[in-house]
């Protein structure tokens, strides 16, 4: 048997021991069993590639893998509180929809424990819809995975191409299964306000799909070319505003305003939140990086107003990469930041 035909033969055992649909088993052995008969064709090498190609998409994506969620209210709180101060409003609502699984769990009524609502976060940018929509994944213990739409301008980048074009590849839907390995997880539609206004129309066409219940448990990819029930993926979007959002694809959103930050509540963040984190990745040492009180209006304003917390995030990191070089060079191991010194900290 020639090394062609062990290959073949290795690719039939793993398609009938995957947990792909029969009926796309059966419809990939019945390829393959062509596929062999044509060894002395010219196209044979072209056919095998894209079949061999095709097959190990198939067998990576997650038919009936799925994670067990966590419904624990208490710690889905602990997770939030953890990586957001604030946004009271929004993280009643995350718990809500919590309680409503949890009760559909323990009474047994769990057909349409996964049909989620589909929550949009409407803020400005810096407001935190990235890091709350991967916080909600944490919580419920399920796979994150984001999906930019900035920039997208053609449908197929959602949906695939059909495999008679060359170098085809399925969409990013497909994707992020396939990064997630869960059929459960968490997908960000990021920013879908800032598609291309010529692909605005069909990829809101996509998306009207993609987020309605009675469709999405039946999504076809080109490439793939077979159903994917994404009816217990739970999808999250995001946009800067709801203008530029078709408004069959509002009727399916809840959408949830995020709220600028004052003054106060982004000194509490940088202190508690921020500070720690950036002190921690740069590997400065503990307690070595003290700020003042009074220090803290000029870093949450170094420019002015914004309403988001990057201006603040890259302030402070400014201010941590300078005392990392002055331990590198010697020049100190502490630092204290006060009114007097703290113009030599800021950019």
């Amino acid at each position: 048997m020639s090394k062609i035909e062990d290959q073949i033969q290795k690719m039939t055992g793993d398609v009938q021991s995957s947990s792909a649909p029969d009926e796309l088993k059966n419809r990939l052995v019945q390829r393959l069993d062509q596929l062999s008969n044509l060894m002395n064709s010219p196209t044979f090498l072209p056919e095998f590639d894209q079949m061999d190609k095709y097959i190990a998409w198939i067998l990576s994506l997650p038919w009936v893998t799925r994670t067990q969620d966590m419904l624990d209210l208490t710690h889905a709180g602990q997770i939030l509180d953890k990586n957001h101060y604030g946004l009271q409003e929004l993280k009643d609502r995350v718990l809500e929809y919590l309680a409503v699984m949890k009760l559909k769990q323990d009474s047994g009524k769990t057909s349409e424990i996964y049909r989620a609502p589909i929550l949009c976060f409407v803020g400005l940018v810096g407001t935190g819809k990235t890091t709350i929509a991967a916080s909600i994944a944490e919580a419920m213990g399920r796979s994150f995975v984001r999906i930019p739409f900035g920039g997208m301008g053609d449908p197929l980048e959602l949906r695939g191409q059909s495999r008679l074009h060359a170098e085809a590849e399925p969409g990013r839907i497909i994707k992020a299964l396939k990064q997630a390995q869960s059929k459960n997880c968490v997908v960000l539609l990021d920013e879908i306000d800032r598609v291309t206004d010529s692909g605005r129309a069909s990829i809101m066409g996509v998306l009207v799909e993609l987020l309605d219940p009675q469709q999405n448990k039946e999504f076809v990819d080109y490439y793939i070319d077979y159903p994917f029930d994404l009816s217990e993926v739970l999808f999250i979007a995001t946009s800067n505003n709801t203008n530029n959002i078709a408004t069959a694809v509002l009727d399916r959103l809840e959408p949830i305003q995020m709220p600028s930050y004052t003054d106060n509540e982004k000194t509490v963040i940088g202190k508690q939140y921020m500070l720690p984190r950036i002190l921690s990745i740069s590997g400065l040492p503990d307690n070595s990086l003290i700020i003042d009180e009074d220090v803290w209006p000029a870093i949450v304003r170094p420019l002015g107003f914004d309403s988001g917390m990057r201006t603040l995030e890259r302030t402070i990191e400014g201010i941590v990469r300078k005392a990392a070089l002055q331990i590198v060079t010697g020049k100190a191991t502490e630092f204290h930041i006060t009114a007097q010194n703290v113009k030599e900290y800021l950019s």
